[in-house]
């Protein structure tokens, strides 16, 4: 019971210090909004903004092509032979991979040809 009476004493003398510790420790670890989740939401918002910037940068090529496709009829040939390996009817396509990753997508049948 003296121990228990003495963690009592301590509580009521330094009241503010034990107020002010709980505090802290709600507000920097526990609560949803505390130091260490603010942190990891700061980092992730970071890699959200990188994603959008790369994002960003694959949609305007992307409408760069289609508008070039839009108006040049020969950048769909061009498109077709470089992407589809197609081929017009008499001619021979040669592709050459580096690794047997590459070879294994995409790879079109050699009977394709442009229309």
């Amino acid at each position: 019971m003296s121990r228990l009476n003495s963690v009592f004493l301590f509580i009521c003398r330094h009241k503010y210090l034990v107020v002010i510790f709980f505090i802290v420790l709600i507000v920097g670890f526990i609560d949803d909004n505390s130091f260490m989740h603010r942190f990891d939401r700061r980092s992730r918002m970071g890699q959200l903004r990188n994603e959008i910037e790369a994002y960003k940068e694959q949609y305007e090529t992307a409408d760069r092509q289609l508008r070039e496709m839009d108006s040049d009829p020969k950048s769909i040939e061009k498109m077709a032979r470089e992407r589809y390996y197609m081929k017009r009817p008499g001619e021979d396509v040669f592709v050459i991979r580096d690794s047997e990753e590459d070879a294994q997508e995409n790879v079109a049948s050699p009977d394709s040809s442009i229309r």
